[in-house]
């Protein structure tokens, strides 16, 4: 009888990879670990070069904090929840989009509640529930007038944030996008002969299309110019379809209050015999990832919304942990493409 031949040695498993630590963020990062301790605690102070590279070694290691392990230690709820509407609207959804990778990365877990503001008993079912629960704070996304009306109406029993673009008409000073964006996209359209413009403006509820609305006069204004018009749409394509119909034979240029709506009344005058931007220049607002895939792609003015997100978290943050956060403003930049050209003749 042969022997047994020996046993082939088996392959050893490969160890468990080890959880990136706070040491190995700060050795890739280029910084001391006690540096990406006070970024991660949200402390403000931390030079933008080195809070951009302690974000990126984040990112590339994969870092998560132990958030129950630091609940423990600290005896705090790791946990907030974030009231919105609107979920499906490009705007709303990037900027919870943007609070959610914000508070990742603060070490956060992120309840998202959509809420249907038509119906008020529900909203304060909704809210009575939050303030018995243990969470660390609320971060409310409201973009309409009923929204932020429901949110200054409640009380929270943690620290609350109530991100809201700035009414002008209450005397709030415009943003850098109604303020900059405007001015400079009408002033390229004037360059390029354009005297007659018509705007597609957004739902009077919401504070951004009336921030815009007025941003559109006021870049007019500049130049000695009258509006030959404006209609309103709801946000939708479909509706700057509709609008088409609308905008005056003596209209050159047409400025919508946002992108969806530009894509869609430029295929309206197209279908009307008045082809973009032979006989009408169309821009939007938003720069949303289709914009320069239309035909043709869409001039805008290109807004940041997640980082609009991660702006609201920091501010929530800052309350939670008693700091005072500036932020700084967002640039606006206008985006030339196709849609826009010469005036006609």
């Amino acid at each position: 009888m042969s022997e047994p031949s020996a046993r082939e040695p088996q392959a050893q498993a490969p160890a468990p990879r080890r959880p990136p630590t706070i040491y190995d963020v700060a050795e890739v990062a280029g910084v001391s670990h006690q540096l990406v301790s006070r970024y991660l605690k949200g402390e403000t102070g931390i030079r933008p070069a080195n809070r951009d590279r302690v974000i990126a070694a984040l990112e590339q290691l994969g870092y998560r904090p132990n958030m129950t392990a630091r609940s423990l230690a600290t005896s705090r709820s790791h946990r907030v929840a974030v009231l919105t509407h609107e979920i499906g609207q490009v705007g709303p959804g990037l900027i919870a989009q943007g609070a959610s990778a914000e508070a990742r990365r603060h070490g956060y877990l992120f309840d998202l509640m959509t809420l249907d503001f038509t119906d008020r008993a529900a909203i304060d079912e909704v809210l009575g529930a939050l303030n018995q629960n243990e969470i660390a704070g609320v971060l409310a996304l409201a973009s309409t007038d009923e929204v932020i009306e429901a949110f200054r109406q409640t009380v929270f029993h943690v620290p609350g944030f109530v991100a809201a673009e700035a009414d002008e008409a209450d005397g709030a000073a415009p943003s850098e996008l109604n303020s900059v964006g405007f001015a400079q996209l009408v002033n390229r359209l004037y360059d390029d002969g354009h005297r007659h413009f018509f705007h597609l403006g957004g739902p009077s509820s919401w504070v951004a299309a009336r921030n815009r609305e007025r941003a559109y006069h006021r870049a007019l204004d500049h130049h000695g110019l009258i509006s030959t018009g404006t209609i309103r749409g709801d946000w939708s394509a479909s509706s700057g379809y509709a609008a088409a119909a609308s905008v005056p034979p003596q209209a050159t240029a047409v400025i919508a209050a946002n992108d969806q709506m530009a894509i869609g009344v430029m295929r309206g005058l197209d279908d009307l015999g008045r082809p973009v931007p032979d006989a009408v220049s169309v821009t939007g607002v938003d720069d949303i990832p289709e914009a320069e895939f239309v035909s043709p792609p869409l001039t805008t003015i290109r807004v940041d919304f997640e980082e609009q997100g991660r702006a609201a978290f920091r501010r929530l943050l800052a309350q939670i942990q008693g700091d005072r956060l500036v932020e700084p403003a967002q640039p606006a930049e206008v985006v030339i493409r196709r849609s826009s050209s010469l005036a006609p003749l």
